[in-house]
């Protein structure tokens, strides 16, 4: 029989230790707000990727408080909300559908 050796523990990724962030950007404004102040001395590019996403679904979110249109534009983007929050708990740097790839050109400063 062998010896039980150790197994060496292996360092969090840049996934694991932005995970927290992204998903707490995903929490109303103040979550925003929060994971960006959060986020500004780790500079992890998980978290990064999903903070800015998420503020551009809240940013469109202003447009749902017109009748009619604005309301289906809300379901829309409470579907992309859903689909960026199961993203940054998976651990998945997965764009959301028809925003994702316009909040990460706009916002590349972040």
């Amino acid at each position: 029989m062998a010896k039980n050796e150790a197994k060496p523990v292996a360092k969090a990724s840049g996934t694991d230790e932005g995970k927290t962030i992204a998903i707490i950007s995903y929490i109303t404004w103040v979550g925003l707000i929060i994971a960006f102040v959060m986020n500004n001395d780790k500079k992890n590019d998980f978290a990064k990727f999903h903070i800015r996403q998420s503020l551009l679904i809240m940013i469109a979110a202003l447009l749902s408080f017109i009748p009619i249109i604005g309301w289906i534009w809300g379901i829309f983007l409470f579907v992309l909300w859903i689909l960026g929050l199961i993203a940054a708990i998976n651990g998945e740097k997965k764009e959301v559908p028809v925003l994702g790839h316009l909040a990460q050109d706009w916002f590349k400063g972040l």
